[in-house]
């Protein structure tokens, strides 16, 4: 786990987003205890409130489990909702982007639908072409 003390971007939003990285990458699985602030803070050289605000985000998020006088741990399906929540994010941003270009490029919303048809359809079945292959 590193933080970019460069970044725009908080420090306890890094260290939420490093611990979401790795519960969706597996490092982390559902029911492991998680980093203490203590530790978080003496590893990366921060405050420990400030992972204490990144743990607690995750927490409120219902990432992370709390429990008085135990350690933090992964909650029961924080994977699957962080890898959601990543996919609706990932396909928003691209539609954005998308869309924006076309508009600033003159292409109508029929053309971008049938080349987006296109692209997906061709993309599908070569999938399907590698599944037969196995």
């Amino acid at each position: 786990m590193r933080i970019n003390f460069n970044s725009i971007k908080p420090i306890y939003i890094q260290v939420a987003e490093a611990i979401e990285d790795d519960i969706v990458t597996g490092k982390l699985k559902e029911g492991d205890p998680v980093y203490s602030q203590l530790i978080l803070s003496r590893e990366l050289g921060i405050n420990p409130a400030t992972a204490a605000k990144g743990i607690n985000q995750l927490v409120g998020k219902g990432i992370l489990d709390k429990q008085r006088g135990l350690s933090m741990t992964v909650a029961t399906g924080a994977g699957e909702k962080l890898l959601n929540e990543r996919r609706d994010k990932g396909l928003k941003m691209a539609a954005e982007n998308l869309v924006a270009t076309a508009v600033k490029v003159g292409l109508t919303k029929e053309a971008v639908i049938a080349e987006i048809t296109r692209f997906f359809d061709s993309i599908a079945n070569n999938e399907e072409g590698d599944k037969t292959d196995e």
